[in-house]
Protein backbone atom coordinates (compact mmCIF):
# COMPACT_ATOMS: atom_id res chain seq x y z
CA UNK A 1 0.00 0.00 0.00
CA UNK A 2 1.50 3.55 -1.09
CA UNK A 3 1.12 5.93 2.23
CA UNK A 4 1.41 9.51 2.34
CA UNK A 5 0.71 11.82 5.23
CA UNK A 6 -0.68 15.46 4.32
CA UNK A 7 -0.25 18.29 6.97
CA UNK A 8 -2.79 21.17 6.57
CA UNK A 9 -3.02 24.53 7.75
CA UNK A 10 -4.76 23.83 10.91
CA UNK A 11 -3.10 23.17 14.65
CA UNK A 12 -0.53 21.66 14.43
CA UNK A 13 -0.35 18.53 16.09
CA UNK A 14 1.17 17.82 19.85
CA UNK A 15 0.29 14.50 20.75
CA UNK A 16 2.55 11.59 20.69
CA UNK A 17 0.39 9.71 18.08
CA UNK A 18 0.58 12.30 15.50
CA UNK A 19 4.15 13.47 15.74
CA UNK A 20 5.14 9.71 15.37
CA UNK A 21 2.66 9.86 11.73
CA UNK A 22 4.61 13.20 10.85
CA UNK A 23 8.30 11.55 11.80
CA UNK A 24 7.64 8.04 10.52
CA UNK A 25 6.23 9.18 7.54
CA UNK A 26 7.52 7.58 4.11
CA UNK A 27 6.15 10.23 1.82
CA UNK A 28 4.74 14.21 3.43
CA UNK A 29 2.92 16.27 1.55
CA UNK A 30 2.10 19.77 2.97
CA UNK A 31 -0.62 22.36 2.21
CA UNK A 32 0.54 25.53 1.30
CA UNK A 33 0.74 28.14 4.51
CA UNK A 34 1.64 24.80 6.66
CA UNK A 35 5.39 25.09 5.62
CA UNK A 36 5.68 27.53 8.62
CA UNK A 37 4.55 25.16 11.18
CA UNK A 38 6.48 22.24 9.46
CA UNK A 39 9.83 24.50 9.51
CA UNK A 40 9.12 25.10 13.46
CA UNK A 41 9.34 21.78 14.26
CA UNK A 42 12.13 20.75 12.14
CA UNK A 43 10.27 18.65 9.58
CA UNK A 44 11.07 18.83 5.71
CA UNK A 45 7.81 17.81 3.22
CA UNK A 46 8.40 16.17 0.31
CA UNK A 47 6.21 18.26 -1.77
CA UNK A 48 4.16 21.56 -1.13
CA UNK A 49 0.59 21.78 -2.63
CA UNK A 50 -1.80 24.66 -2.86
CA UNK A 51 -2.55 28.42 -4.21
CA UNK A 52 1.00 29.00 -2.57
CA UNK A 53 -0.83 32.16 -1.49
CA UNK A 54 0.50 31.99 2.72
CA UNK A 55 3.99 31.20 1.34
CA UNK A 56 6.40 34.23 1.91
CA UNK A 57 8.95 34.67 -0.95
CA UNK A 58 12.31 33.71 1.01
CA UNK A 59 10.00 30.23 1.23
CA UNK A 60 9.15 30.21 -2.05
CA UNK A 61 12.90 30.74 -3.34
CA UNK A 62 14.02 27.67 -0.62
CA UNK A 63 11.68 25.40 -1.38
CA UNK A 64 10.65 26.02 -5.64
CA UNK A 65 12.24 22.67 -5.98
CA UNK A 66 9.04 21.00 -3.90
CA UNK A 67 6.08 22.87 -4.78
CA UNK A 68 3.11 22.19 -7.02
CA UNK A 69 1.21 25.73 -7.93
CA UNK A 70 -2.58 25.10 -7.91
CA UNK A 71 -4.79 27.97 -8.75
CA UNK A 72 -7.79 26.47 -8.47
CA UNK A 73 -9.85 28.43 -6.24
CA UNK A 74 -12.88 26.07 -6.14
CA UNK A 75 -11.21 23.64 -4.18
CA UNK A 76 -8.88 23.83 -0.72
CA UNK A 77 -5.26 23.21 -0.87
CA UNK A 78 -6.50 19.67 1.27
CA UNK A 79 -8.03 18.67 -1.43
CA UNK A 80 -5.89 19.95 -4.12
CA UNK A 81 -3.48 17.41 -1.88
CA UNK A 82 -5.44 14.31 -1.78
CA UNK A 83 -5.95 14.67 -5.57
CA UNK A 84 -2.64 14.71 -6.49
CA UNK A 85 -2.26 11.47 -3.89
CA UNK A 86 -5.11 9.46 -5.74
CA UNK A 87 -3.58 11.10 -9.33
CA UNK A 88 -0.31 9.54 -8.51
CA UNK A 89 -1.06 6.49 -6.87
CA UNK A 90 -1.16 6.63 -3.58
CA UNK A 91 -4.08 4.60 -1.37
CA UNK A 92 -3.78 5.59 1.63
CA UNK A 93 -3.39 9.10 3.46
CA UNK A 94 -3.17 10.53 7.23
CA UNK A 95 -4.50 13.82 7.34
CA UNK A 96 -2.99 16.26 10.23
CA UNK A 97 -3.49 19.51 11.36
CA UNK A 98 -7.03 19.53 9.52
CA UNK A 99 -9.00 21.15 12.81
CA UNK A 100 -8.42 23.59 15.03
CA UNK A 101 -7.84 27.46 14.27
CA UNK A 102 -10.46 28.58 12.39
CA UNK A 103 -13.99 26.30 13.17
CA UNK A 104 -15.43 26.67 9.74
CA UNK A 105 -12.28 24.85 7.74
CA UNK A 106 -12.64 22.13 10.63
CA UNK A 107 -16.19 21.75 9.54
CA UNK A 108 -15.10 21.36 6.11
CA UNK A 109 -12.21 19.24 6.33
CA UNK A 110 -14.32 16.97 8.47
CA UNK A 111 -17.33 16.98 5.99
CA UNK A 112 -14.96 16.36 2.77
CA UNK A 113 -13.74 12.96 4.55
CA UNK A 114 -16.61 11.51 2.63
CA UNK A 115 -15.73 12.63 -0.86
CA UNK A 116 -11.95 11.46 -0.16
CA UNK A 117 -12.87 8.30 0.79
CA UNK A 118 -14.17 7.64 -2.44
CA UNK A 119 -10.67 7.66 -3.82
CA UNK A 120 -8.67 6.15 -1.62
CA UNK A 121 -8.22 4.90 2.39
CA UNK A 122 -7.98 8.40 4.34
CA UNK A 123 -8.30 9.31 7.85
CA UNK A 124 -8.16 12.47 10.10
CA UNK A 125 -5.53 12.43 13.00
CA UNK A 126 -6.30 14.91 15.72
CA UNK A 127 -4.51 14.92 19.39
CA UNK A 128 -7.21 13.61 20.52
CA UNK A 129 -8.80 10.83 18.08
CA UNK A 130 -9.39 9.99 14.63
CA UNK A 131 -12.18 10.76 12.41
CA UNK A 132 -12.65 8.12 10.03
CA UNK A 133 -15.17 8.38 6.78
CA UNK A 134 -17.03 4.85 5.70
CA UNK A 135 -19.22 4.39 2.55
CA UNK A 136 -20.23 0.97 3.72
CA UNK A 137 -20.45 -1.39 6.36
CA UNK A 138 -17.66 -1.52 8.49
CA UNK A 139 -15.91 -2.74 11.63
CA UNK A 140 -13.82 -0.90 13.56
CA UNK A 141 -11.03 -1.74 16.29
CA UNK A 142 -11.80 0.12 19.46
CA UNK A 143 -11.07 -0.91 23.08
CA UNK A 144 -13.50 -1.26 25.95
CA UNK A 145 -14.43 2.69 26.72
CA UNK A 146 -13.16 4.20 24.02
CA UNK A 147 -15.79 7.53 23.09
CA UNK A 148 -17.07 6.76 19.99
CA UNK A 149 -19.32 9.26 17.58
CA UNK A 150 -21.11 8.79 14.42
CA UNK A 151 -21.59 11.75 11.99
CA UNK A 152 -24.26 10.60 9.17
CA UNK A 153 -24.19 12.99 6.33
CA UNK A 154 -27.33 11.63 4.50
CA UNK A 155 -29.81 11.89 7.55
CA UNK A 156 -32.33 9.25 6.43
CA UNK A 157 -29.75 6.54 5.95
CA UNK A 158 -30.97 3.42 8.64
CA UNK A 159 -27.81 2.40 11.18
CA UNK A 160 -27.32 -0.47 12.94
CA UNK A 161 -24.22 -1.26 15.32
CA UNK A 162 -23.17 -3.74 17.69
CA UNK A 163 -20.60 -3.47 20.65
CA UNK A 164 -22.01 -0.16 21.10
CA UNK A 165 -23.06 1.33 24.82
CA UNK A 166 -26.24 3.24 23.25
CA UNK A 167 -26.89 0.29 20.24
CA UNK A 168 -28.45 1.71 16.81
CA UNK A 169 -31.07 -0.38 15.27
CA UNK A 170 -32.25 1.35 12.04
CA UNK A 171 -31.81 4.70 13.55
CA UNK A 172 -31.78 7.88 11.20
CA UNK A 173 -29.20 10.68 12.52
CA UNK A 174 -31.19 14.03 11.26
CA UNK A 175 -28.86 15.89 13.64
CA UNK A 176 -24.74 15.50 13.96
CA UNK A 177 -25.62 15.70 17.61
CA UNK A 178 -27.68 12.74 17.86
CA UNK A 179 -24.55 10.15 17.07
CA UNK A 180 -22.41 11.69 19.44
CA UNK A 181 -20.97 10.58 23.18
CA UNK A 182 -20.91 6.71 22.52
CA UNK A 183 -19.24 3.85 24.05
CA UNK A 184 -17.01 0.94 22.81
CA UNK A 185 -18.08 -2.00 24.80
CA UNK A 186 -15.39 -4.57 23.36
CA UNK A 187 -12.13 -4.19 21.45
CA UNK A 188 -14.27 -3.69 18.59
CA UNK A 189 -17.82 -2.23 17.52
CA UNK A 190 -19.38 -2.19 13.86
CA UNK A 191 -21.02 0.35 12.08
CA UNK A 192 -23.78 -1.06 9.45
CA UNK A 193 -26.77 0.16 6.98
CA UNK A 194 -27.54 -1.38 3.81
CA UNK A 195 -26.14 -0.01 0.18
CA UNK A 196 -24.03 3.01 0.27
CA UNK A 197 -23.88 5.42 2.34
CA UNK A 198 -21.74 8.37 3.87
CA UNK A 199 -21.25 8.09 7.50
CA UNK A 200 -18.04 9.78 9.87
CA UNK A 201 -16.76 7.71 12.73
CA UNK A 202 -14.77 9.62 15.32
CA UNK A 203 -12.68 7.12 18.01
CA UNK A 204 -11.56 9.18 20.92
CA UNK A 205 -7.83 8.34 22.70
Amino acid sequence: MKKAVVVANGEFPSSTEALELLQQAAYLICCDGAISNLEKNNFLPNLIIGDLDSISENQKLRYGSIMIHNPDQETNDLTKSIRWCVANGFNSVDILAATGKREDHTIGNIALLSEYAQWLEVRIVTDYGVFTPILKTNTFKAFIGQQVSIFSLQPSLKLRSTNLKYPLHDLELRSWWMGTLNEALADQFTIAFDGQGEVIVFQNR
